[in-house]
């Protein structure tokens, strides 16, 4: 077994994320995390037997605050606090994602401000490298005070209570516990507090998220430069003097990687004097939509990198001694990123769509015609008209998920808590919006491949063609019409696997 990656709070970031989901690598944690934690724990034991009273250790919850608790009953406590949180509803959370929930709890409390014990850490990293992932539901989260509905889910799976995955089905997480050896965790003081104050439910959305999104602008790009070909656009929009003269990073990244995919082009020369003066905007102005989707994805990568390396639970025990109230479980920094994310991902499929209407309008530029629905024998055959009314479907989706959740609030806790950020809404409505837009990426996809074949034996660019011959190996050429439900889900399957950039990459060198 591979070496543990040792967490001590800081210095996680999507790409550590991404390469430990790969390898599947356990995680533990680090000698001076465990150090913090348990510092932590002392001062919680030392408190809370004590004349004052402390949130959450030794008082009740939201508007139970200025309860004070007796000694006996502060385990029980904390057992009713999970057992009355856990009100999720709504459909299961993919155990992916409570994966990276697991994560980063532990993440979080491995800071040493949280006062939990060592044990109860250990449990999270048990479970994590053991894949167990308890069911989580996706709604019933304010975003504030914490993700306490779904994060009381993934607790009770501590506590032997509720369900887990585990190997693609589901087991009592009683049986899960014994398979690991371990009894049901008893949970101290603070402890239960702890476990469901936070944002872990939000930042792992937004982690899961933004993985994905930005594996697609690359694909965005390729398809761009596709149809760019494959109509006989122009190539002078992604002149990289244009861009200078406006530099923002996303829009130069975006024009150099269609340079590179375009280079090699037989195409391109040969209808320069064919009599055009300018492409519509969803060839030309690819540089300055993507390249704002681009720098969406860079605003909100740096919030969440913040974020998954905080302590977000309350009250904070410092190790001075002091125990203090505040705010930091308040999901609005997640909450405007995701929606900024949504809204940023959803123009990245209408561009999309608007470039595969292109492709179905024909044109008769050179010798090599482009046929009306990329079918020759159309009439009895409609072509391609039906996936660009499914890519349509999805883009007037989007524009209902890309309504910001967080412009609202609802106040809750008998008015204690009477601002949220809503974060958790905006959290499950953006992986909406990534599957619509992937799909309206992988019906481009093959529609600019079909596209191609009628231009050729003229070769696009060289990262073009290679991307071309590997929807190839996948998609075989469409003469008539056929079942193009399962062409949309290998496409999706194509653009979702990272083999298309793949390929791409290696005749036409690295891409942003």
């Amino acid at each position: 077994m591979a070496a543990p990656h040792l967490l001590n709070g800081t210095g996680l970031t999507l790409e550590v994320v991404r390469t430990l989901g790969r390898s599947c690598a356990p995680i533990g944690l680090a000698p001076d995390a465990v150090e913090r934690i348990t510092a932590s724990r002392a001062i919680v034991d030392r408190l809370q037997a004590g004349a004052v009273s402390y949130y959450g250790i030794n008082t009740g919850f939201g508007a139970l605050a200025h309860t004070r608790i007796a000694a006996g009953d502060i385990e029980k406590l904390q057992e009713n606090l999970i057992l009355s949180h856990a009100v999720g509803v709504g459909r299961e959370i993919d155990p992916a994602i409570v994966q990276l929930m697991l994560l980063l709890k532990v993440n979080a409390l491995a800071l040493g401000l949280s006062g939990v014990r060592p044990i109860l850490v250990e449990y999270l990293l048990r479970f994590y490298n053991a894949g167990l992932s308890p069911v989580v539901y996706a709604k019933g989260s304010l975003g504030a005070s914490g993700d306490l509905a779904p994060l009381a889910h993934l607790t009770l799976g501590l506590l032997g209570l509720g369900e887990v995955w585990l190997d693609g089905r589901k087991a009592p997480a009683s049986a899960a516990l014994a398979s690991l050896g371990l009894p049901p965790l008893r949970l101290k003081s603070k402890e239960g507090l702890a476990l469901i104050n936070g944002t872990q439910f939000m930042a792992a959305h937004a982690v899961h998220a933004l993985l994905r999104i930005t594996d697609l602008l690359k694909v965005a790009d390729l398809n761009a430069a596709m149809t760019l070909e494959a109509t006989r656009g122009s190539a002078t929009p992604f002149d990289a003097r244009i861009h200078a003269a406006r530099p923002h990073a996303g829009q130069m990244e975006t024009a150099d990687n269609v340079r590179r995919l375009l280079a090699g082009s037989e195409i391109l020369p040969s209808h320069i004097n064919c009599g055009k003066v300018q492409d519509p905007y969803s060839l030309r102005c690819v540089p300055q939509v993507h390249g704002a989707v681009r720098d969406a994805v860079r605003h909100a990568r740096a919030t969440v990198e913040i974020e998954i390396n905080s302590a977000t639970d309350n009250p904070l025990v410092f190790p001075n001694g002091d125990v203090v109230s505040g705010g930091n479980f308040h999901g609005e920094p997640l909450a405007f990123a995701l929606d900024y994310l949504a809204i940023a991902t959803a123009e990245l499929a209408s561009i999309s769509e608007r470039r595969l209407y292109l492709l179905l309008l024909g044109d008769t530029v050179g010798d090599r015609k482009l046929p009306k629905l990329l079918m020759s024998d159309t009439g009895l055959n409609s072509g391609f008209m039906l996936p660009q009314y499914a890519a349509a479907a999805l883009v007037s989706e989007n524009k209902i998920f890309a309504h910001p959740a967080s412009v609202d609030s609802i106040p809750s806790s008998l008015g204690q808590e009477d601002h949220v950020s809503m974060g958790a809404i905006a959290a499950t409505k953006l992986l909406e919006v990534v599957t619509n837009t992937e799909t309206v990426l992988a019906i481009e996809l093959m529609s600019a491949a079909q596209a191609l074949d009628f231009i050729h034996p003229l070769q696009a660019g060289r990262g073009i063609e290679a991307a071309h011959a590997e929807v190839r190996r996948h998609l075989a050429f469409a003469e008539a019409d056929r079942l193009f439900h399962n062409d949309i889900q290998t496409a999706l399957d194509l653009v979702r696997s990272g083999a298309l950039i793949s390929v791409a990459e290696q005749a036409s060198g690295q891409l942003h």
